[in-house]
């Protein structure tokens, strides 16, 4: 699954520290979602979905091997 995270957090100026403190989350969970190393779960892709003002789409996309399975 590629994400958009990364650049949706530097248009808004934060690290990964500061969305970690917004969202409840560590900093090295924000940054495995960014590398693309950990597939958030559905309550926490909707907490950035709501601090960021855009839906979950915006984020997050499959890839061609995931919409296989």
């Amino acid at each position: 699954m590629k994400n958009k995270l990364k650049i949706e957090r530097a248009i808004l100026d934060l690290t990964q520290e500061q969305l970690a403190d917004k969202i409840g989350v560590s900093r090295q969970t924000i940054n495995s979602i960014e590398k693309n190393r950990f597939v958030p779960s559905t309550l926490l892709a909707l907490k950035l979905s709501m601090l960021f003002g855009k839906s979950v789409n915006d984020f997050f996309e499959l890839d061609e091997e995931d919409k296989k399975q």
